[in-house]
């Protein structure tokens, strides 16, 4: 049960929910999430560590950089059905589509 209402409490932030379906579209760095979110590092340091002890999430070092994606394919399942009971998904589309933009990791890493 203790699990549970961690994971909820992690996605149960509107910037955590987001970074969480930005990283449906493919694994990200930081300063990818933060071009999207338009926030401090050190606030998003704070919602990837809340992630990450959820287990919502993992982190690779490749290089200086560091990569997070989610940690399985279910969680992955998880948000595709969350996503289809949202009724005004604007926000979403827009991070999607800037995540879209912004080069698969050809920029600066």
């Amino acid at each position: 049960m203790e699990k549970i209402v961690q994971i909820l409490k992690a996605a149960g932030d509107e910037n955590r929910f987001r970074i969480l379906m930005m990283l449906r579209q493919r694994p990200l760095c930081v300063c990818e999430i933060l071009e999207v979110l338009e926030i401090k590092g050190g606030t998003l340091s704070a919602h990837l560590k809340l992630l990450r002890n959820a287990g919502l999430i993992n982190q690779q070092k490749e290089g200086r950089w560091v990569i997070y994606s989610l940690s399985t394919g279910k969680v992955k399942k998880y948000l595709s059905q969350l996503e289809k009971e949202i009724v005004d998904n604007t926000l979403i589309t827009a991070d999607s589509e800037k995540v879209s933009r912004i080069c698969a990791g050809d920029c600066s890493r």
